[in-house]
């Protein structure tokens, strides 16, 4: 009869266990404090992305347009709405450079393995007023994990 009942108590406790992970909401990532801009100190390119490196990378090579890479990143639109995060989701994403926005394909050809950098992305190389995404300029912190 013991056993029985630290068998029933072992499953209760896993029970809850998978109902309370199965139940939990998605982190939320706080937007940066310069959501709302580019400030002094980051780069403007010809084409009006703008770019602010946070953190160093250790790589030396830049993705090219064909190469895939594995980024995690958070997107928010200028008033601090997160619309997007694998950071959140706890999931990082692995795609071809030229199969994501115009803003996004120019600045991860910035990095390299193991850098952080603050995208902002004029509507122009975003969404261009696309229904049902975000519009006006987007703002993304971006890790570049891995050029596959």
């Amino acid at each position: 009869m013991p056993e029985s009942r630290v068998l029933l108590l072992v499953l209760s406790v896993l029970a809850g266990s998978v109902a309370s992970a199965c139940s939990s909401t998605p982190a939320t990532v706080p937007a940066p404090p310069d959501v709302a801009g580019p400030p002094p100190g980051s780069v403007k390119t010809t084409s009006g992305l703008s770019t602010k490196m946070l953190q160093p990378g250790t790589g030396t090579r830049h993705p090219r347009p064909s190469d895939r890479v594995t980024v995690h990143y958070s997107g928010w639109t200028t008033d601090g709405q997160l619309f997007d995060s694998s950071v959140a989701s706890g999931q990082p994403a692995t795609f071809a450079v030229n199969e994501v926005i115009t803003g996004w394909t120019e600045g991860l050809q910035l990095m390299v393995e193991g850098e952080k950098r603050r995208f902002w992305i004029p509507e122009s190389l975003a969404y261009m007023g696309q229904p049902g995404q975000p519009k006006g300029m987007l703002v993304f912190d971006v890790e570049l994990i891995k050029i596959n």
